[in-house]
């Protein structure tokens, strides 16, 4: 199946076109040089234990997390977002198709028509629960528990710098205050979640001794907040695994990727006890955004492939992303994870031979598990004949393991001198083919010029005279009275 000529049959050429105009086609399809391969065999780890998974640890919840999936909250702060109630909704839906444990909303508190749209998203019967982000204020929580939320996550700033310079409050208020908050939530029959802000800048004092008195009261999940990305793996760890030896409840994590460890502080988190994520769809929120929903998966079917799957609909994860990319107008990058351009595209000739022969080779993940394809990129001097032979058994030509090599070799040559697409490739193995079984030749490539004609010419010779050389190797050192083979590189010194 060629991408270019079969797209339709991957999810709509796995993208779609932006509200900008501009691509968001991913994995390899409308991508010239590109082709889906069907490998020989698909033996990807399926079995309940993967080799890939961690050592085991009581504490972990590598294998029983939960997503807050905060896209309709977080994703609001990012700087080109901006979604009106139809948005919202299809957004919800999505998300809720997926499979999502929770899905956060904006502050009804923050303007009229964010409590208006929080009351309709919470009439759609969705299967995730409902959650609104609101301040640690009773206030706030009045508004919020009117909407017909499921629950509350309340957040204050604990850092001296946004005690000083944000609320101005004290930790006695901030206290007070919580405890205030969560009676009144709870007496009105809603989950509530107790959150520091800008956790991993905060004093640890300060924040065990909130912790524990609102878990105390009977808080649902207390919230660690690393607000300006500033956290290491080892540092969330260490917190982490120190808050669950202080409170009984759940514990909600939240990563800002200003610093690049949004996914590894995620992924630590659960190691240590850790039980819910917080994420967005391509991790979109202020800033550089936080966790990314697709970036967790990826991370989370490497350690328990079985959990990932059985609980979440992850052939819905493109679906969810194209939509929010089309709404907030940017491109899926093209490295993104499971369903980037790049994610399963293979070049090298190398890894091309071992992909055809065993995916698991160049691939730690599957990417039928997501609904995605993997792709050879063969329309280059990377390009080796196995790849080449793939690419002519897809055309119905079927050659020699010699002429497979040789037709390689002109491709090769062909590409040293200019850059080539697929329908190029292509074009040169026909040709190929057919000047094998012809009187009269046709040139490989129709279109080159003088000067590209001579430059072909030359690598082609250079090319030959490489594998000439290397076949004269193989026979001296085949005829050697001490192989090759058994030459040592390293000299004795007495």
């Amino acid at each position: 199946m060629c991408a270019s000529c079969d797209a339709a049959s991957n999810g709509q050429a796995n993208g779609q076109t932006n509200g900008n105009g501009t691509s968001n086609g991913t994995n390899g399809a409308n991508h010239d040089g590109f082709t889906s391969i069907k490998s020989a065999h698909n033996p990807h780890p399926s079995h309940r234990s993967s080799p890939y998974a961690p050592v085991g640890d009581f504490l972990s919840n590598v294998s029983r997390f939960k997503i807050i999936e905060s896209t309709l909250r977080e994703g609001e702060q990012f700087a080109n977002a901006y979604f009106d109630l139809e948005a919202k909704i299809k957004i919800a839906r999505a998300l809720d198709d997926f499979g999502v444990d929770y899905i956060e909303l904006t502050s009804p508190a923050a303007s009229e028509q964010s409590r208006r749209d929080c009351e309709a998203i919470c009439k759609l019967g969705l299967k995730a629960k409902i959650l609104t982000h609101v301040r640690c204020h009773l206030d706030d929580a009045k508004i919020a528990v009117e909407t017909g939320v499921d629950g509350l996550d309340v957040v204050i700033g604990t850092s001296s710098y946004l005690r000083e310079h944000s609320h101005g409050k004290d930790m006695t208020y901030i206290k007070n205050t919580a405890l205030e908050v969560i009676e009144f939530v709870k007496s009105k029959g809603k989950e509530i979640r107790f959150s520091s802000e800008d956790s991993f800048r905060s004093d640890l004092v300060d924040l065990l001794s909130i912790y524990s008195a609102v878990d105390k009261v009977g808080v649902d999940r207390v919230g660690i907040a690393d607000t300006v990305g500033c956290a290491s793996p080892r540092q969330v760890y260490d917190l982490v695994r120190t808050l669950r030896g202080v409170v009984s409840c759940d514990i909600e994590t939240h990563f800002h990727n200003d610093s690049g460890c949004a996914i590894a502080n995620a992924f630590c988190a659960l190691e240590a006890g850790a039980t819910h994520i917080d994420t967005s769809v391509l991790g979109i929120g202020e800033r550089n955004g936080i966790t990314p929903l697709g970036g967790l998966m990826a991370r989370m079917i490497v350690a328990d492939r079985d959990y990932v799957i059985n609980k979440y609909n992850i052939k819905k994860l493109k679906e969810v992303e194209d939509l929010v990319a089309d709404l907030v107008e940017v491109n899926v990058p093209f490295n993104n994870y499971i369903t980037g351009f790049c994610a399963f595209t293979h070049k090298a000739g190398i890894h091309a031979k071992a992909i055809l022969n065993n995916p698991s080779t160049y691939e730690i993940i599957n990417p039928q598990d997501f609904g995605m394809s993997r792709y050879v990129h063969f329309a280059s001097r990377l390009t080796g004949w196995n790849a080449i032979k793939s690419r002519a058994e897809q055309l119905g030509i079927q050659m020699s393991d010699a002429q497979y090599k040789e037709c390689t070799t002109k491709i090769k040559a062909i590409a040293d001198v200019r850059k080539i697409a697929l329908d190029d490739t292509d074009s040169i193995i026909r040709t190929y083919y057919h000047n094998l079984h012809a009187e009269e030749e046709k040139p490989l490539l129709p279109g080159l010029t003088a000067e590209e004609e001579k430059k072909f010419i030359e690598a082609e010779k250079e090319l030959e005279g490489v594998k000439e050389k290397r076949q004269l190797d193989a026979a001296a050192a085949a005829d050697a009275e001490v192989p090759e083979s058994k030459k040592t590189r390293t000299a004795v010194v007495a």
